[in-house]
Formats: C-alpha cells, sequence, structure tokens
C-alpha cells in the first residue's frame, strides 16, 4: 500500500452507520497489541480551544527536552497533519505502512471500526513505534465515546471549555454536553476544567468529586496582558512572567494562561519543565488557521470560526485590534451551525461581506448565507468558485484600504490559501 492508496482506504470507509460505543476501537487496539497502553497521554476535550491549547503544551514539552507526540482534527491542508512527533509530521511511507498493518486487522472485524476510528488506531501505533514519552491527544467530538477514550489513565485530563456545538449528538444543553466531554475523566487522574461556564463546571466538577480526580481550574484574574498587537502579545500569569506567544487573537491569552495552568499540575505530577523552557516553546508555538495572518497587504487574517461561540471570539478580537472601525469578511459555514446568529455578530464588525460555499456536503449555498446579511443590512455579494471570492475581497479589500477577515469553516483555508498565490503571481 502507497500513501495514496492509505489515504483512499482511510477516506472511503463504507462503514458509515454504526451505534456509538467504544467497543470497535478497543478491539482494534487489542489486535494491534494496544499500543496505547505503552504511552502516557495528557488528554484534550473542549468545544472550542482545543487546538490552540495542544499546540501550545506541545511546544512546551519538546522545548523541555520530552518526545512529544501530538494529535488532531481535522487536517487543514495534508492529512499528515493530524498526527505528528516534536512538530514533525508523520511521512507519507510510514502512515501508508501503519495503515496497511491496521487495515489487515480491521478488515477481520464483524463490526467494522469508523473513519475517525480507524485513525486514532493508526495513531496510537505511530506514536508507540516510535516511544514518545508524552502524547497531546485531542479528542474528535464529545468525549466520552470518543475513540481517544479508550485510553486508562492519562497523566492529566484538560477541558477547555464548553458551549452549544454538535448538539444533535452531543445533547442540546450546556449542562449535557459538559456531562459527554467529563467522560474523559478517570479515577484519580486530575482535570483541569478551563471553561467560564458556571452549569458546565458544576457537571465537571461533580464528575471529578464521583471519579475522586483532583480538580484544578485556572485563575484568569491573575492574568495580565502587556500587549496584545497584531505583532505579538506578551503576558504574565502567576509566576509566569512576560511571556510572549505569537498566536493572535483576544482569546489566546486565556488559552496561554490554560497552558501555563496545565504545565504547573504537569509539575506536580514529576514532570521537569523550567520557566525557560515554557517560554521558549510558548514562544515557537504555531497554529495555522487560528486567526492567523496569511497576508500583509492588505491585511489578510484567516480564523477558523466555525461555531458560534468561534465567532463571537473572532469578533471580540477584530475589535480588540480595529476598535470601531469596520472590516471586509470572507466567510462561509456549514448549514447545520446556528449561521444567522454568526451573521448577526459578522454584521457588527463588517462593511462588507463575501459570501462563499465550502467544500463540504454540508455547507450552506453562498446565495443562502448572502440573503441573511443582506436582512441584516450590511452589503454582501455571492459566489460560486471559493478561489474567486477570494480574490475579489482582497482586491477589494486593497482598494479600499480595509483589513480583510476570512471566517468560517476551516474547509475554506487550503482555497483561500490558492487563490492569494494565484493573486500573486498575476
Amino acid at each position: 500500500m502507497d500513501y495514496k492508496g492509505a489515504l483512499e482506504y482511510i477516506h472511503n470507509i463504507s462503514w458509515t452507520f454504526c451505534k456509538p460505543g467504544l467497543e470497535r476501537t478497543r478491539e482494534l487496539c487489542q489486535r494491534l497489541g494496544n499500543p496505547q497502553d505503552k504511552l502516557r497521554f495528557i488528554h484534550v476535550a473542549g468545544t472550542n480551544g482545543k487546538g490552540s491549547f495542544s499546540s501550545m503544551l506541545s511546544s512546551i514539552l519538546k522545548e523541555a527536552g520530552y518526545r512529544v507526540g501530538l494529535y488532531t482534527s481535522p487536517y487543514i491542508l495534508k492529512f499528515n497533519e493530524r498526527m505528528a512527533i516534536n512538530g514533525k509530521q508523520i511521512s507519507n511511507k510510514e502512515l501508508a505502512e501503519i495503515t496497511e498493518m491496521v487495515k489487515e486487522h480491521a478488515d477481520k472485524m464483524q463490526d467494522k471500526p469508523t473513519e475517525f476510528e480507524l485513525v486514532t488506531a493508526i495513531a496510537f501505533e505511530y506514536f508507540a513505534r516510535n516511544k514518545c514519552e508524552y502524547v497531546v491527544l485531542e479528542c474528535g467530538l464529545g468525549g466520552r465515546l470518543d475513540s481517544t477514550n479508550v485510553i486508562e489513565t492519562p497523566v492529566l485530563s484538560v477541558i477547555t471549555g464548553i458551549s452549544l456545538d454538535h448538539t444533535s449528538i452531543l445533547g442540546d444543553t450546556v449542562e449535557k454536553i459538559a456531562k459527554e466531554k467529563a467522560g474523559i475523566i478517570k479515577k484519580g487522574v486530575p482535570v483541569l476544567w478551563c471553561g467560564e461556564n458556571r452549569e458546565a463546571r458544576a457537571v465537571i466538577e461533580g464528575v471529578a468529586k464521583e471519579m475522586e480526580a483532583p480538580f484544578y481550574t485556572p485563575s484568569h484574574d491573575e492574568l495580565i496582558i502587556k500587549i496584545a498587537s497584531l505583532e505579538k502579545t506578551v503576558l504574565d500569569y502567576k509566576g509566569f512572567r512576560n511571556v510572549e506567544i505569537n498566536l493572535l487573537g483576544a482569546y489566546q491569552p486565556i488559552n496561554c494562561a490554560n497552558v501555563l495552568e496545565a504545565v504547573t499540575c504537569l509539575c506536580e505530577k514529576g514532570l521537569y519543565i523550567t520557566i525557560p523552557q515554557v517560554i521558549e516553546g510558548l514562544k515557537k508555538a504555531t497554529w495555522h488557521a487560528r486567526f492567523e495572518r496569511i497576508l500583509d497587504t492588505p491585511l489578510v487574517i484567516f480564523d477558523g470560526a466555525h461555531n458560534p461561540e468561534g465567532i463571537e471570539a473572532s469578533v471580540r478580537s477584530i475589535r480588540s485590534y480595529f476598535g470601531s472601525s469596520k472590516v471586509y469578511t470572507l466567510t462561509g459555514v456549514m448549514a447545520d451551525k446556528d449561521y444567522s446568529y454568526m451573521a448577526k455578530k459578522i454584521s457588527e464588525v463588517s462593511e462588507r461581506v463575501f459570501c462563499i460555499t465550502p467544500d463540504n456536503p454540508r455547507a450552506l449555498s453562498a446565495e443562502k448565507y448572502a440573503e441573511v446579511f443582506d436582512g441584516l443590512g450590511v452589503r454582501s455579494e455571492h459566489f460560486k468558485d471559493v478561489k474567486e471570492a477570494t480574490k475579489c475581497a482582497i482586491l477589494e479589500a486593497k482598494k479600499a484600504g480595509k483589513a480583510l477577515f476570512c471566517l468560517g469553516s476551516l474547509y475554506m483555508y487550503g482555497e483561500v490559501l490558492s487563490a492569494i498565490k494565484s493573486l500573486n503571481k498575476d
């Protein structure tokens, strides 16, 4: 099996309808010799902020001299992004080799694994083969029944925050969703709650108490932001001084404080991490497509804010950098999101909106999305082609001297970058 064949196998699995549960993942992992049992995990769940948190923490662990794996989803440009060791993505050759081996076991199962379950098993095997000392493991969806939850005893369980998303699967209240996320809490394993919602906290703290799991939460009142510009952010948090991060967005200082709290928890568990290593690790951390500056003239920032809470955070960030000045926005969303509310928030900071249809079967049509903005009194246009929309939006933003924000689905990131490259060639 070569790399292309591996991806075709992974993405074309026809076992789409299945009963939720961990049985398939457990069986597949058992057939593989339970590679996950050879690893130590920091397990990360939450509605938003998982990726940024995981990226920053893995960068710190790498700087501290540990061999650290990072498992995230979805990928942005290339599948290999989903699993990396010390910042280096899995190679095409190793992905093909492991996928072929895992396929042999999966094909023998009566109840076949789903795509995500298969990828999770591949990641476990990859990290175990390469003798990772720690793995920062991001949940895909939920927590309790997420395939990553077959791990037995993580070093630390983290829940970054809870809001209403994937309600048809996880529940239609914050409390129900919190209960699902709290499913990653293991008996006696410390849990770090980073969210703000009181109802969700009560659920998380309650489960932690039942599981005799020490409960920690950051003190965001002790976060002092010294510099917050489009170039960098500098902050203090408790004993950590002059911490510099290059990740933009008004929400990143909070994410950073959460990571610093996690470092404190890990040090209490016996990890050796110095303050200089923390500072250097955070400075080197990157996370693409989350309030990422992708062009300077005009200023173009991409933020994969794909749900209401994400859009709210983007809007707060835009206001923090631009005040009352309005921007241009390129946006596309999934039809199963609360797009009316998202459009309402975007309209508060946008002078002009360019709507696109992301490349996904669940996507809301650009025309329908534009109608929502028209109803809100914001000048909008819709495009069938993402590249055409991007080129038009960039040229118009440059002409008007406006910043352009690309908000919404992560599925449009690659096409936006491609459009910028072709525009530069022209």
